[in-house]
């Protein structure tokens, strides 16, 4: 049994694959920017900025008592 003649894929450029590289790239921003907006966060902002400025409060004591 014979197998018809099927092109060879291409080899992928650099160019080619850093372009694919990018893409999953924005795609993948996309993605979570459209969480971000939808309000699905794992983690409240609130706790988020409280934690930062326990540690930047935390880092100041430490530089100005010592």
């Amino acid at each position: 049994m014979t197998t018809p003649d099927l092109p060879e894929p291409s080899e992928r450029t650099e160019s080619e694959v850093r372009l694919n590289r990018l893409d999953r790239r924005r795609e993948k921003i996309r993605r979570e920017i459209q969480d971000n907006r939808e309000g699905n966060h794992r983690v409240p902002t609130w706790v988020l900025a409280a934690i930062l400025v326990l540690l930047l409060a935390g880092w100041a004591y430490l530089i100005f008592s010592a």
